[in-house]
């Protein structure tokens, strides 16, 4: 890649990305990265499990590669479990990145260390973006998820043409670190109303309603949600759990938004004590052992009550 692939302009660029890698293969980087084949000239593939890069490769038609030919391509996505990982990985990758690479770290990650790792990357000439996804699997195999973008606007021009590959909406937030703002506050919002839905539905279960009746009325009122839509009767009500993002990721990301509370002293006590939950929930399981929707039982354990049509 030139040294001019990335205009002086905030809003243009000279030329598009000709490569693209992904890197983390989990439940949403599996979906994610194959809608990149087709639209580059090159698509490499990287896990840390590298049979799963290899059968992602045979699947999609993807490359499966080591990190260091990875991290050659013109834009870098990134889907790990942690921004810890995300920074061990960008260190290792730091000798073989190309001058003017934009690395879009599509984690769920923490504001403060994207902003690291933009400081980082400009040192040697690259860009990086925050741009964590929300949509579950569903919307990543799809290729219609929410992206909330940090970063400088030029990076993001560069990028876009990758990024809309598995996208059904941009918005860019912010500088460096916005991204990962919002995400955390958007997870920690969909634990509210996923909790505050647990204790609905089980003072409806106690007084003898059908939850999934009571599902039918409030998804068509002011009571909805998307918990009330999709999580509980597609997983919860129907005892699927089906493990896809897990209740310890959860629990991080609703952690990562009182630590931004904290960091500003707004009052949060809502976001608090959810936030508090989770993690009790959270610590029933192994990490990585359970999906988010498992938060429902440790609730059922609290009531006493299975939050099911069953009797």
């Amino acid at each position: 890649m030139s040294t001019n692939n990335i205009s002086t302009n905030s809003d243009t660029t000279t030329t598009q990305p000709k490569s693209v890698s992904f890197l983390g293969l989990g439940a949403m980087g599996h979906h994610m990265a194959k809608h990149l084949v087709g639209q580059f000239e090159t698509v490499m593939v990287w896990n840390r499990s590298f049979d799963k890069a290899e059968a992602h490769a045979k699947e999609f038609g993807t490359q499966a590669v080591n990190l260091r030919q990875a991290v050659t391509a013109d834009v870098i996505f990134s889907c790990l479990p942690t921004s810890n990982i995300v920074d061990a990985v960008i260190e290792q990758a730091l000798p073989h990145l190309s001058t003017n690479s934009v690395w879009a770290d599509c984690t769920s990650g923490v504001p403060d260390q994207a902003k690291a790792s933009q400081a980082k990357l400009k040192a040697i000439g690259c860009e990086f973006l925050d741009a964590p996804v929300s949509g579950q699997t569903s919307g990543a195999d799809s290729g219609t998820l929410t992206v909330m973008i940090g970063g400088s606007a030029e990076a993001l021009a560069y990028a876009k043409p990758a990024i809309e590959c598995f996208a059904g909406l941009i918005v860019h937030v912010g500088d460096s670190g916005a991204g990962f703002a919002v995400k955390a506050v958007n997870n920690t919002l969909f634990a509210i109303n996923a909790w505050a839905a647990a204790e609905g539905l089980s003072v409806l279960k106690a007084h003898g309603v059908n939850p999934s009746d009571a599902l039918a009325c409030i998804n068509k009122a002011s009571g909805q949600s998307f918990a009330t839509l999709a999580t509980f009767p597609d997983r919860i009500v129907n005892r699927a759990f089906p493990k896809t993002f897990t209740i310890d990721l959860m629990a991080k990301d609703c952690g990562i938004a009182i630590d931004l509370q904290t960091e500003k002293q707004v009052p949060t006590p809502v976001m608090a004590q959810v936030s508090s939950l989770v993690r009790a929930a959270s610590n029933q399981h192994e990490p990585g052992s359970a999906d988010f929707s498992e938060f429902a039982k440790f609730y059922e354990m609290m009531s006493g009550l299975d939050i099911t049509d069953e009797k």
